[in-house]
């Protein structure tokens, strides 16, 4: 079976780790992560219409974990922080950060969990706005601020046939499935880490498994087996 996982370098081991024995795994880095400076990142926190009053602090993915030091400088002393996805928890973790509550399946997912207005929402410039809109049904004030922006990597011929020969791909993000959709044949499995990906995926594509995490070894497997039973009885 080939896997390309398509994220950064450097940010695929725990995915290795979930796959089964024999894959043949390639990386394919789709997007690159461009931080803004310092100084255009505290500019844009004090320019927020509550600076200085959040009781929410919501953090959308682990590279927004860099960006939480400067904002938590911006709420109240007894914040709540919450994270969308168990790899951001675990970046928050390490800076010392508690996290109050996170979403397993989108940040969407987190629109009833919290409580307390004024809200900080920090991300890439191109966050979703489904959690904002849904926290402002509910009468809280909400401040969205960029502190990084996603770009898409160019694919070379070698990196596009990875895409195209793939039995699974996995697609972290919907700015990451805008690069790779072109090159991505039917047959192949894209598994993705909640709804909020797998929506934007399966405008295009069918083959969509959601949700990451240890049980992608008997997942894979599982699929490796159904194909090669398919294969045998074409024969």
């Amino acid at each position: 079976m080939k896997v390309v996982l398509t994220r950064e370098r450097g940010r695929n081991d725990e995915l290795v780790a979930w796959l089964p024995e024999g894959c043949d795994v390639f990386e394919v880095p789709l997007t690159e992560t461009h931080y803004v400076s310092d100084d255009v990142y505290a500019q844009r926190l004090d320019e927020a219409a509550r600076a200085g009053a959040f009781s929410s602090l919501v953090l959308t993915s682990a590279k927004s974990a860099p960006l939480v030091e400067a904002a938590l400088q911006r709420c109240v002393r007894d914040v709540e922080v919450y994270s969308v996805g168990p790899a951001t928890t675990r970046s928050l973790g390490e800076l010392g950060v508690v996290v109050s509550a996170q979403s397993l399946s989108g940040a969407r997912e987190l629109a009833n969990q919290v409580r307390f207005g004024p809200v900080l929402i920090v991300g890439a410039a191109t966050m979703r706005p489904e959690l904002a809109q849904d926290l402002r049904s509910r009468a809280l004030e909400v401040c969205v601020v960029a502190g990084y922006e996603t770009r898409a990597i160019e694919l070379d011929e070698d990196a596009a046939r990875s895409l195209r020969e793939a039995d699974v791909v996995a697609i972290g993000a919907p700015s990451a499935w805008r690069v790779a959709r072109a090159h991505v044949g039917e047959p192949t499995w894209v598994v993705v880490p909640g709804a909020t990906t797998a929506r934007v995926v399966e405008l295009d594509h069918a083959r969509v498994i959601e949700g990451w995490g240890p049980s992608w070894r008997v997942r894979l497997a599982e699929l490796e087996l159904a194909d090669a039973r398919t294969e045998w009885r074409e024969q």
